[in-house]
């Protein structure tokens, strides 16, 4: 079922996502070459407590981190562990954060220490395409054109667009309808409506689209090595445009 927000949830839903925003601004002064990916899903666990809000991904479907943290060739939903970050890597932190109920979600990647050119681009072309989908997160347009937008940005610059994790619905849970990739024809699909309120992140790789699974059920890696970037902002659809409650510009 798909749930339309009142102004007051939404105001409600850019607070929670104010405090996400807020920590992603700061996790850009601590991703350095020799921190682990345990270390920045606890300090990204410890900023959402100190907030007076709750890591709404602990517990869901299983899941025992604040953050999925996914490095290089990792699509999504990498575990933190000890691995410590090199000079060349890219990583994406992905969090929830649920500020009395008030549910926001947003992904974004870092380079680390000096990247190449290839992964500088795909991070920049990447975050282009996030922006573009939002663009067509307008009343009366349909989420297949936000699909097309992305995917075609994405692919006429060479890159593959994974096609196995999808755009989602968020609140009052993480996951809502409607549930919509980030590849399709324009015109198809759900048309939007005032009030609702949806992620968008696309997944965009240097090299294909397909995927494969580790055995812990749970991260995501590309079927032939090559890097992934994902940028992700929870927007609200009103009637003066696309409302970004991650929104880092601020």
């Amino acid at each position: 079922m798909i749930t339309l927000k009142s102004s007051r949830e939404i105001n409600e839903m850019q607070q929670s996502g104010a405090i996400l925003a807020d920590i992603h601004i700061a996790l850009r002064k601590i991703i350095k070459p020799g921190i682990t990916t345990n270390e920045i899903n606890q300090f990204v666990h410890q900023k959402i407590i100190d907030a007076g809000a709750i890591p709404a991904q602990i517990g869901f479907e299983g899941y025992e981190y604040a953050t999925c943290i996914s490095v290089n060739e990792e699509i999504c939903h990498g575990f933190p562990s000890n691995y410590r970050l090199k000079s060349g890597d890219i990583v994406s932190v992905d969090f929830c954060v649920d500020l009395h109920g008030a549910i926001s979600d947003s992904c974004w990647t870092y380079a680390v220490g000096e990247i190449s050119k290839e992964h500088a681009d795909l991070m920049k072309v990447t975050k282009e395409a996030l922006y573009i989908g939002i663009e067509q997160a307008q009343i009366g347009q349909r989420v297949g054109d936000i699909g097309y937008a992305i995917q075609s940005y994405a692919e006429s610059k060479g890159y593959g667009v994974v096609r196995d994790f999808i755009a989602h619905g968020i609140g009052p849970t993480i996951h809502e309808e409607p549930f919509f990739p980030h590849f399709g024809l324009p015109g198809k699909g759900l048309r939007l409506k005032e009030g609702m309120t949806i992620t968008i992140e696309p997944m965009i790789t240097t090299g294909t689209w397909k995927m494969k699974m580790d055995p812990n059920g749970w991260t995501a890696r590309t079927l032939d090595k090559s890097y992934c970037a994902q940028y992700e902002h929870s927007i609200a659809i009103t009637k003066d445009g696309p409302i970004i409650m991650t929104n880092q510009e601020r």
